[in-house]
Parts: C-alpha cells; sequence; structure tokens
C-alpha cells in the first residue's frame, strides 16, 4: 500500500501522521531574501548571497507554476488542497483536454468548479511524474545547481530535512517500514500551486505526495489540521505538528497534538541539521505514551 492510499477506511494501527510547516521549516526561502538565516550567524554568513539564492528560487518557482500548474489562470482560485474539488470530477480523459479553450472562470457553479478540478487532477498527475520529466537538461543541471549551493550556503538544511522525512516514513529502516505507514503531510499558510512547485524543486515530492499538501491561505491551519484529523483517524493513529510559527502552535495545542518549534539559531538543534527522530518521538511520547515493547526491540 502506497502513502496515497492510506485513508480513515485503511489506516494501519501503528501510523503516526507528521504534519510540517514549509517555509523555513522543511525549506528555507525568505529568511534567506530579507537575511534573517544570514543574520543569525554574525557576520559568517554573506546576506547578499543568501539573498541572490531566494531570488533564483522564486524565479524557479514562478516558471514552474507558470509552464506546468496554469497558475496565471487558478491563482485567484486557491483551494485548501487538490482534492478539495474532487466531488465535480467526472473522471474525463484530459490527455486530448483542451485546457486554453474551455472557458474557466470564476469557479461559483458545477461547470467552472469541474474545469478547476480538472486542472487539479492534471497537477496532481505532473507533480507525480517529478521534475525530471517536466523541465529539459540545462534546466535540470541549473535547478541541481541552484540546490546543491542553497545546501552548501545552509550547511545542509535542505538534504538534512528531506533525510528525516525518509526517516519519519521508515524508508531507512525497511523492517519498520513493513509495520508502519507513516504519513508526512505540508500545511503552509502560502496558496496551494506554489507550495505544489517548491515541493518539486526543493526536491520533497518523493517523501510527501501532492494530495498531502494543505494551503491553510484562506481556512486557516486549525481547520487544516482538523481536516487531517478526520482524513487519517484510527484507534492508534499519532499526530505532531513541526513549524517555525505560532499558528501551527496554537492550532496543534488545540488539537492536543505535540509540536516542535523550528530554531534558525546555530547553536540550537530544533533545526536542521539537529532535529532527529529520536527527538520527535520524545515529544510524541509525552502526548501518547512511549512506544510499545515490540517497536523498542525493533527499533
Amino acid at each position: 500500500m502506497s502513502q496515497n492510499q492510506i485513508n480513515a477506511e485503511e489506516v494501519s494501527t501503528s501510523t503516526t501522521v507528521y504534519i510540517w510547516d514549509m517555509d523555513e521549516t522543511l525549506i528555507l526561502l525568505k529568511s534567506l531574501l530579507d537575511g534573517t538565516y544570514a543574520g543569525v550567524f554574525n557576520g559568517l554568513k554573506d546576506p547578499r548571497k543568501g539573498f541572490e539564492i531566494g531570488k533564483h528560487w522564486e524565479n524557479h518557482i514562478l516558471q514552474v507554476c507558470d509552464e506546468f500548474f496554469f497558475y496565471e489562470e487558478i491563482e485567484n482560485y486557491n483551494e485548501p488542497f487538490l482534492d478539495s474539488l474532487s466531488e465535480y470530477d467526472d473522471g474525463r480523459d484530459l490527455s486530448n483536454y483542451d485546457f486554453k479553450n474551455d472557458g474557466l472562470c470564476s469557479p461559483d457553479d458545477d461547470s467552472n468548479k469541474r474545469k478547476l478540478a480538472y486542472r487539479h487532477r492534471f497537477i496532481a498527475e505532473k507533480y507525480s511524474q517529478g521534475l525530471h520529466k517536466l523541465i529539459g537538461h540545462q534546466m535540470i543541471k541549473l535547478w541541481n545547481d541552484l540546490y546543491n549551493l542553497t545546501d552548501g550556503y545552509t550547511n545542509r538544511w535542505l538534504s538534512s530535512a528531506h533525510a528525516l522525512l525518509e526517516e519519519t516514513l521508515g524508508m531507512t529502516h525497511g523492517s519498520i517500514a513493513k509495520r508502519h505507514l507513516n504519513v508526512n503531510v505540508v500545511v503552509t499558510k502560502g496558496s496551494l500551486i506554489p507550495s505544489l512547485a517548491k515541493c518539486l524543486l526543493y526536491r520533497l515530492d518523493d517523501v510527501i505526495p501532492a494530495n498531502n499538501v494543505y494551503s491553510s491561505w484562506e481556512v486557516g491551519k486549525l481547520q487544516c489540521f482538523s481536516w487531517i484529523k478526520e482524513r487519517f483517524t484510527g484507534p492508534n493513529v499519532r499526530f505532531c505538528a513541526i513549524g517555525d510559527g505560532i499558528e501551527e502552535c496554537e492550532a496543534a495545542q488545540a488539537m492536543t497534538w505535540p509540536f516542535i518549534k523550528i530554531d534558525l539559531q546555530p547553536s540550537s538543534s530544533y533545526r536542521f541539521p539537529g532535529l532527529t527522530t529520536e527527538m520527535i518521538q520524545s515529544y510524541i511520547s509525552v502526548i501518547y505514551g512511549p512506544p510499545d515493547a515490540e517497536e523498542q526491540v525493533n527499533e
């Protein structure tokens, strides 16, 4: 069973749902642009270099949004997640569908909601293919170079975050992966389409499927957290929220979920690299109790 197939009826008796903030948690962008990241290093990091890196990321994000994700058409129709209009999708074959001339306008009626749902399904399919199937060799090189430059400038923040997400899914622990169906979910205050583009560009698409990306832009993080709890339900499902902001902290408190606050300070353990699955588990155990004896032996 893939991560995409986990739902309320099929969730494992031993499942942890990790709810991640995106910006300044899994990725760095705003803090590069405004100099906050460089500032915590007391002169050891060049803020101009950080700004230049951030601007390159902005350009890549907009390019992916516009070229592959219909952003110019649908940026004013932000939905909280890609499946939000799935009830209007009749399953039509979109291989020869004329998106440019279908007359999409404000999705206030069923016809336009269906057209937007078509676009969401198309975006999900593109996302699942990965960026290597969407862009040419020259752009792939530029993208890889930018990722490596950013990872170097941030002392492996990006690659360390990705490695931790792999661990939370059990990808690096074969025996555990067979018994656990852990889930990574992103809840970001950014709009949905750019957030999906960020997941692709920052190499998170293999650990976060498209339908696990939520935008709290209009509905708030507490509402998103509530939807996630309804979606992943079961007698032994545990939740943990990780982010840098007050909104996700308050939403986690309202849900009685453990919350881990990410800190940019280089001396902190609550950053990347630094945060570990063992640290996360310690927070989860405070709310839900320690793992059972069998899990402890296998881990």
